[in-house]
């Protein structure tokens, strides 16, 4: 018998509570200028910033969203497409595990 393929939402909500009981702040990110963002924003413990766009298996990003990912990828910042639970897990993994902060307090400086 096939597996069967989950909703995009059903994928979503098990990432963000996976992250979440990582540490990760978790967002649902929405744009009112701009359609295709990333479906979510995390910020782990040490400051790290990365999107995740969520699809269904086998589901590729709209040509619109792929613009906005590589506008977003330009400016350094992570962003995955994950088409499985197993996928996002394996990049809020790899975002928790980095050690350095990259991020700083006004009080820094």
């Amino acid at each position: 018998m096939k597996a069967p393929n989950p909703l995009e939402k059903v994928i979503e909500a098990k990432v963000c509570s996976y992250a979440r009981d990582l540490g990760c702040l978790v967002y649902k990110f929405t744009s009112p200028s701009r359609r295709s963002v990333p479906d979510r924003l995390f910020i782990t413990k040490t400051g790290e910033v990365f999107f995740i766009e969520f699809k269904r298996l086998g589901q590729k990003p709209t040509p619109a969203q792929e613009v906005e990912i590589d506008k977003i990828k330009r400016q350094g910042v992570p962003v995955c497409v994950a088409d499985s639970v197993e996928a996002g897990k394996t990049m809020v993994d790899a975002m928790t595990r980095k050690t350095v902060k990259r991020s700083y307090m006004m009080s820094d400086f």
